[in-house]
């Protein structure tokens, strides 16, 4: 059973950044696959960035060229880089990782507003 601890989420005003981490509890260097995903209300939960075992990224449409994703496979950490933050990025975020089966974390809260 891999524990993932989401923190980084908050406040901001559109045009900031925040900085998400996710602490896994297993090695990530063995996940098949990393990622963040969200979910605002009233709507389903969403792909916003991911990293495979090989170093691929894939990330969002409405996120590219703002978000950032990465690994740090010494510190068991996945951060998500946002900047440029809109109002339309206010969701819960969670981390996901795929290692043998998937595991979840139990989210951050995201709100982007003046």
């Amino acid at each position: 059973q891999v524990q993932l601890v989401e923190s980084g989420g908050g406040l901001v005003q559109p045009g900031g950044s925040l900085r998400l981490s996710c602490v896994a509890s297993e090695s990530v260097s063995r996940a098949n696959l990393v990622g963040w995903y969200r979910q605002a209300p009233g709507k389903q939960r969403e792909l916003v960035a991911s990293i495979t075992s090989r170093g691929v990224r894939t990330y969002a449409d409405s996120v590219k060229g703002r978000f950032t994703i990465s690994k740090d496979v010494a510190e068991n950490k996945v951060a998500l880089q946002m900047n440029s933050l809109k109002p339309e990025d206010t969701a819960v975020y969670y981390c996901y990782v795929f290692l043998g089966d998937n595991y979840w974390g139990r989210g951050t809260q995201v709100t982007v507003s003046s």
